[in-house]
């Protein structure tokens, strides 16, 4: 075969699509089409005389040596795919078919770019992974987990980094981050938090490379080296509204990402920002169906929960737990005088002070109108319980100023300890609520005398 580019089969072979290429027993091109220009970006004269091997995508290299020592030995290869590096640094999908001449020593070979193919499956997979990780993933950290993965399957992404901004409070969380460089993005000054507040404020995407003609002032000092590293964030956006960003970071020197993969990291994202909203509004339904919407406190139903658990560890351990049943005397009077706004923020006022008088292990909840119950979990004496029950009543008998009225409240307050009062729910339900409707009618004769 004629090792010149100007030999008279070549300018029918340059009409081709596919690129034809020759690699010599010693790996280097002797001949490449014009179509490898178009698809490697280096001109002919650049290629002949190079190590095919140098081009190669560093990952694929081995398995491509592999695949050139069996056409070698007389086994034709069709359809290997391989990625090569391009001029521009970017990435390109290639599929193969070759085999060995021996009579002129070569290996014969055409390509076909599948980069565009390759990106369409990446966006497919990428889509059917993310729906599936959505309806498996049980909350949002497990869910962020999982979409690393999957972009890490086709993206270098060991650094990456989810950002949500909650435009009630105008404040910026992170609530998945995997970066050694930068530990707290939410700290100010950092280039995350930084480039997520760009994304977020602009809604567009951000690609930052080495020597980015196109970089904002404010970010060109980071990718001012050639072994700078790669940075690209993409904003999460709903219908309406930006809802945060997702930032990857290659490592210094490493693949420069491009605009397919900006492209394709943004439609990754619409997927993304539609599965965060599902998961954050399961998780406010589930909230709304645990937790009492006036004062934030768990319901009756959780309430029960965690009294199952706290009873089946004390049987199992032959521990101790107490139930507290807490009544505000006279409740509906202030209703009465000062209306239901202030009655809500006084129930707002007995939540957070109860809160105060118990370890953040145990619950406080609200189970219905002026009705708190206090559950501690594990006591380790009989008076422990009379004595957080005494701390409760101090502590609630304090003057309370409330939209510019002072109110002064009286609680009744029943205990009942597992296992000295029962061994079951409804036993110690009920003791708790007995011993209270006694304190309360003591109030009642004390008060009214």
């Amino acid at each position: 075969m004629e090792s010149r580019n100007s030999a008279p089969l070549a300018s029918y072979i340059d009409l081709l699509l596919d690129a034809v290429c020759a690699v010599d027993k010693q790996g280097r091109f002797v001949f490449v089409s014009a179509a490898c220009e178009r698809i490697l970006g280096y001109t002919p004269d650049e290629l002949i005389g190079q190590s095919m091997i140098d081009y190669v995508y560093p990952a694929d290299r081995e398995r491509t040596l592999a695949a050139a020592s069996d056409i070698m030995g007389g086994e034709p290869k069709h359809n290997f795919e391989n990625r090569y590096v391009r001029k521009d640094g970017s990435v390109v999908h290639i599929l193969w078919s070759a085999r060995w001449s021996e009579v002129d020593q070569l290996r014969i070979a055409v390509a076909r770019d599948i980069t565009e193919r390759k990106l369409a499956e990446s966006r497919q997979a990428a889509l059917y992974a993310i729906s599936e990780a959505a309806h498996a993933a049980e909350d949002l950290l497990a869910l962020f987990k999982r979409i690393h993965l999957i972009i890490g399957e086709w993206l270098p992404a060991l650094n990456f980094s989810v950002a949500l901004y909650d435009e009630h409070c105008a404040q910026l969380n992170f609530p998945y981050h995997v970066d050694d460089d930068e530990l707290q993005p939410e700290q100010p000054g950092t280039v995350t938090g930084r480039l997520c507040a760009q994304v977020i404020r602009s809604g567009q995407p951000i690609l930052l490379t080495p020597d980015c003609p196109h970089a904002p002032p404010e970010f060109a000092a980071l990718v001012a080296g050639q072994q700078s590293p790669c940075w690209l964030g993409v904003p999460l956006s709903s219908k309406d509204r930006t809802i945060g960003a997702l930032i990857v970071k290659s490592l210094p020197g490493g693949e420069r990402y491009t605009e397919r993969d900006k492209e394709l990291l943004q439609y990754v994202c619409a997927q993304v920002a539609t599965a965060i909203e599902r998961q954050q509004l399961h998780a406010r339904l589930r909230r709304m169906a645990q937790y009492d919407q006036l004062t934030q406190l768990p319901n009756r139903e959780l309430l029960r929960e965690r009294l199952k658990a706290a009873l089946t560890c004390a049987r199992e351990r032959s521990g101790h737990m107490a139930l507290l049943y807490v009544d505000l005397d006279r409740f509906k009077q202030v209703n009465d005088t000062f209306g239901h706004t202030v009655g809500d923020m006084l129930l707002q006022a007995v939540a957070n002070r109860l809160k105060g008088c118990v370890r953040e292990t145990d619950t406080v909840a609200r189970i219905g109108g002026d009705e708190f119950v206090v559950l501690l979990h594990s006591v380790h004496a009989a008076d422990d319980a009379d004595s957080v029950a005494e701390k409760i009543r101090q502590v609630l008998v304090q003057p309370m100023r409330l939209d510019g009225h002072n109110l002064h409240i009286e609680p009744s307050i029943g205990v009942a300890r597992y296992p000295e009062h029962g061994d079951e729910e409804q036993q110690l339900f009920r003791h708790a609520d007995q011993v209270m409707y006694a304190a309360k009618r003591q109030n009642h004769k004390r008060l009214d005398s």
